[in-house]
């Protein structure tokens, strides 16, 4: 099912954004190859740096006291920015993955949940899986999944289950999240494919039916899912049923309801994921449509 909507421009002149996220009135995003997180006013003014990452930023979140903490991906590490607005080390995952850690959600308790390539995607390396990590508030940093087809977005329902986007893997998967911070009950969300057949990059990706990248909860339960390699924003059901789809007339690699009334599906934009390509340009965007359903859980 495809909706029409109209389809509006927030931000441009980016390198490449990823990790949207609704806070205190204001959407902020990473810009991998301006080095920058960002945030801009609901109707696209006020568009402000809030800190340089010159190891290029991903995935952010919140602590429970409202200290921002952030990926840094090419030295392994997420960092904290304090209230006095110094920088610091919150983590250091160089032993902990395989690859550039990418996306993160941040839980109501702190604790960080932290994917990873898992090889070498821009050097157009062979497929690896990848482990799941969680970063409590302290800093520790616990492996809590492994064999992930590269995970990628992350969402936590109200209900307590964490659900990761395998981009390679044609799949998200559910977890329960234990009291003690373990995941139980590993399961599918949605499956849209088989698994590829090959380690090769280049065939893996022509075997993509869906490559769930960025992605957020709404109220009914449904997933918004970028696929980042059709272009294409879907709303998905518990047990892969496809509600809804938008196209932004451009390749899609996040996407997160927010907004005044949380009905605004941001949507980051642009021609494709190449690093060489898009460090050399700006010509990715954020994108905005108003779907019915609101946002619900985290991000």
């Amino acid at each position: 099912m495809t909706t029409s909507r109209q389809i509006r421009t927030l931000v441009a002149g980016m390198a490449y954004t990823e990790c949207p996220r609704w806070h205190e009135d204001r959407l902020w995003f990473s810009d991998f190859y301006t080095h920058t997180i960002r945030s801009v006013r609901e109707d696209g003014s006020d568009l402000r740096t809030e800190v340089e990452v010159p190891a290029q930023p991903s995935g952010l979140g919140w602590l429970p006291d409202g200290r921002l903490v952030y990926v840094s991906m090419k030295d392994r590490k997420v960092m904290r920015r304090e209230a006095d607005g110094a920088l610091v080390v919150h983590a250091d995952v160089t032993d902990h993955v395989t690859g550039h850690p990418n996306d993160m959600v941040v839980d109501h308790l702190g604790r960080c949940w932290l994917g990873n390539f898992g090889f070498d995607l821009m050097g157009g390396a062979d497929i690896e899986t990848a482990a799941l990590l969680r970063i409590d508030p302290d800093g520790t940093v616990t492996t809590v999944a492994e064999d992930l087809w590269f995970p990628n977005g992350m969402a936590i329902t109200p209900e307590g289950s964490l659900l990761v986007d395998e981009t390679f893997g044609n799949r998200v998967t559910a977890f329960d999240i234990e009291a003690d911070g373990s995941l139980a009950n590993r399961r599918a969300f949605a499956t849209f494919g088989d698994l590829p057949s090959t380690r090769n990059l280049a065939q893996a990706l022509g075997e993509g039916v869906v490559a769930p990248d960025g992605c957020g909860l709404d109220a009914e339960g449904a997933l918004w899912i970028a696929d980042a390699l059709n272009g294409r924003v879907l709303r998905v059901r518990e047990g892969g049923e496809i509600l809804d789809e938008v196209q932004p007339g451009t390749g899609v690699f996040a996407c997160l309801l927010g907004g005044s009334d949380g009905r605004t599906l941001f949507m980051s934009c642009a021609p494709d994921f190449d690093e060489h390509a898009r460090s050399a340009a700006r010509e990715a965007e954020i994108r905005t449509v108003t779907v019915e359903v609101p946002h619900a859980g985290l991000p």
